[in-house]
């Protein structure tokens, strides 16, 4: 049996790929911000020193995406610096490393979906750190995976799904926009193909990991209003241009798995089929607050 240790613990992500560790029986360390700091190389040290992993899943990010624009440093701090001391220690440790990246790596002008080899070209603050990162551990020497995913939502933590929750709610019918394009992951499926990455064979390199099919964020909603039996009439299709935000958004960020497949790793469900087994699975969570 190995020993993972999974940074950013406390998270979204994080929670889920802890809880897959422990259903499967695994002998996991669980890490949140309170424990490990992953900016930090002392923190980084002494926590792996001492956990001895020979599989880090790296969870822990800055995903405050508009506040980047203003914050870079401290998104450079935990999303790109963070990996490289990740990717550090666990070169010298010979240890395993699955750090998870995004779609907004990409500019977001495709047209079909981003493979693991197209040229990444980041937009937004954001994008950049997340690049860094992706650059920091991919030079390290480390036997790493990058995992890049998108538009996630679960459980824990603020997520697009809980907020299209708490509007439907307050307000009688909500406008959505339907120029943004990208394939909604539950978290949990993603939890489980991280697990699945870090205990395979599959070559080192960079992956992308997502629920299948795509959907614009009107479409998603609209499929959310079904999921909590409300009239999907209610959501209101709209532009890009009529909710500005200080950061731009990828038009398409559909994200390709066909590397994923081949490798062998476990299909992904498609994103309308997992969007049904949150709710029944979560969906007190999904629609509190």
């Amino acid at each position: 049996m190995s020993r993972w240790l999974v940074t950013g613990a406390g998270g979204q992500l994080g929670s889920d790929v802890t809880a897959v560790l422990e259903m499967y029986g695994e002998d996991a360390v669980a890490c949140d911000r309170t424990t490990l700091d992953v900016s930090d190389a002392d923190s980084v040290n002494d926590v792996l020193g001492e956990a001895k992993p020979q599989i880090v899943i790296n969870c822990a990010a800055y995903t405050k995406v508009d506040d980047a624009e203003t914050d870079e440093e401290t998104a450079f701090c935990v999303n790109a610096d963070g990996p490289d001391l990740l990717a550090r220690w666990c070169y010298d440790a010979n240890a395993r490393l699955v750090h998870v990246s995004t779609d907004y790596v990409f500019d977001g002008t495709a047209a079909s979906p981003y493979d693991e080899e197209t040229p990444i070209a980041p937009k937004s603050a954001y994008g950049r750190s997340k690049a860094a990162g992706e650059r920091a551990v991919l030079t390290s020497g480390a036997h790493a995976w990058i995992v890049r995913t998108a538009w996630v939502y679960g459980a824990v933590g603020a997520n697009f799904v809980k907020t299209m929750a708490r509007l439907s709610r307050s307000r009688e019918s909500v406008q959505v926009v339907d120029d943004q394009v990208g394939a909604p992951t539950w978290s949990l499926h993603l939890a489980r193909g991280l697990v699945a990455i870090g205990a395979s064979a599959a070559e080192p390199g960079i992956y992308h990991c997502t629920n299948g099919g795509e959907a614009s964020w009107y479409v998603f909603t609209r499929a959310i209003y079904a999921e909590m039996g409300l009239d999907p009439a209610r959501v209101e299709p709209t532009t890009t241009d009529a909710f500005p935000r200080p950061a731009p958004r990828p038009a398409y960020s559909v994200l390709s798995n066909a590397k994923w497949l081949s490798a062998g790793l476990p299909a992904m469900p498609h994103w309308r089929d997992g969007l049904h087994e949150a709710f029944v699975a979560v969906g007190e969570e999904l629609t509190a607050g």
